[in-house]
């Protein structure tokens, strides 16, 4: 899995389950945000939204259970 990590000037930081590289931001989908998931083929990046949207919301329930808990631990 590929993922945008995060933009630094004209570059994206690419994340993998090896570890990061960089390119070009220009080599990259336009539209493309920090958390896409991406897929390349043949030196070309397409952003896989399936995953992306899995992702994304998969990280969205996390987050609201942890403050849940958080909000619990204060009372």
């Amino acid at each position: 899995m590929i993922v945008v990590d995060r933009f630094e000037g004209g570059y994206a930081v690419l994340e993998t389950g090896n570890g990061t590289f960089t390119v070009l931001r220009s080599s990259l989908p336009e539209g493309v945000r920090e958390g896409d998931v991406l897929t390349e083929r043949d030196g070309r990046f397409t952003i896989d939204t399936s995953t992306t949207v899995q992702r994304r919301s998969s990280h969205a329930r996390r987050l609201r259970r942890l403050t849940e808990k958080d909000k619990r631990g204060k009372q």
